[in-house]
């Protein structure tokens, strides 16, 4: 039984997140500070691709080290299109959850026959055909990357070329798929995929398999992340393979280790965490990772539950 503290917290975290963030436009424009907007924009589709993941590591137990692959893959949509003068929101953003799910299916329908150590394997062996393939790619710029000469249209409104404007509408897909994501998670179909990360045995000894359970939260997930990945390409106006290697893989499980796993609202925590520290450390030294690394120790060790576990323990001491 969840405690009443917890619950006040489940309910009041999410509004104090989501409300700091759309504040954040008065303050860069009373600050006068466009940088100040664009990062938050970087955070918040961050935040989106950290959410989708934590979706399948923290409630399904999957830990995957190709999970960037599929924000490369939403990001490279926008830019090839873009790259033959398709510029339309409402065909660029399906396309990429579309290509990503399709991905996902055949991808993870041959990943989740494997546990463990293993899956992690196979995941990242995926990740990195889908990075190797994005490099091989000549016409669309290969290892130097892809750059957008503006950024998508939709119904010649400003929503995604005025700052302002597409800040919103990152924010207000990442309160979507929030709000998703939840709902998904309290209901039956949640309840048996934290019922397979506790014991695969006993569930199926209900009669209930997961393996259909695990492979749509995993095609939900990667179209999460796709999206993502098409609001980084508008955002950055770049494509890069780099969006797809394995390292973006790392700082998403980082961000959802540090907010929190198996809370949705600590992926986005996490995500504003450790972007506020890179870009700080990283002004005071180009090693910030050193300082990062120990950091992120003492949050998982003495946190349980990384900043969500430093806010309970700091109301029980």
């Amino acid at each position: 039984m969840m405690a009443p503290s917890s619950r006040l917290r489940d309910v009041l975290m999410p509004l104090v997140l989501f409300g700091a963030l759309a504040a954040v436009p008065l303050y860069a424009t009373l600050a006068d500070d466009r940088f100040i907007l664009l990062f938050a924009t970087r955070i918040a589709v961050m935040a989106l691709a950290a959410l989708s993941l934590n979706f399948i590591l923290g409630f399904a137990g999957l830990v995957s080290f190709g999970h960037a692959a599929f924000i490369g893959i939403g990001a490279y949509a926008v830019g090839i299109l873009a790259e033959n003068d398709i510029w339309g929101a409402w065909i660029s953003l399906p396309l990429a959850v579309l290509a990503a799910g399709l991905f996902a299916l055949v991808t993870g329908a041959i990943s989740l026959k494997t546990r463990g150590v293993h899956f992690i394997m196979i995941t990242l062996a995926f990740g990195q055909m889908a990075y190797y393939t994005a490099t091989s790619l000549s016409a669309y710029g290969g290892d130097d990357g892809l750059t957008l000469w503006g950024r998508s249209e939709f119904l010649d409104t400003p929503v995604f070329s005025d700052d302002t404007w597409f800040f919103y509408l990152v924010l207000a897909l990442l309160a979507g798929a929030y709000g998703l994501l939840r709902r998904i998670c309290g209901s039956r179909f949640g309840r048996v995929l934290a019922g397979a990360r506790q014991s695969e045995l006993r569930l199926e000894a209900l009669g209930v398999s997961p393996y259909a359970y695990r492979l749509v939260a995993y095609c939900l997930a990667a179209m999460i992340a796709a999206l993502a990945g098409a609001l980084m390409a508008n955002q950055a106006e770049f494509v890069s393979p780099s969006a797809m290697s394995w390292h973006r893989s790392g700082e998403l499980i980082v961000m959802c280790l540090l907010g929190g796993l198996g809370s949705l609202h600590g992926a986005i925590l996490g995500a504003i965490a450790f972007m506020v520290l890179e870009e700080g450390l990283s002004g005071v030294t180009e090693h910030w990772r050193l300082i990062f690394g120990p950091l992120l120790v003492l949050v998982v060790l003495y946190g349980r539950g990384g900043l969500l576990g430093l806010l309970d323990l700091g109301k029980r001491s």
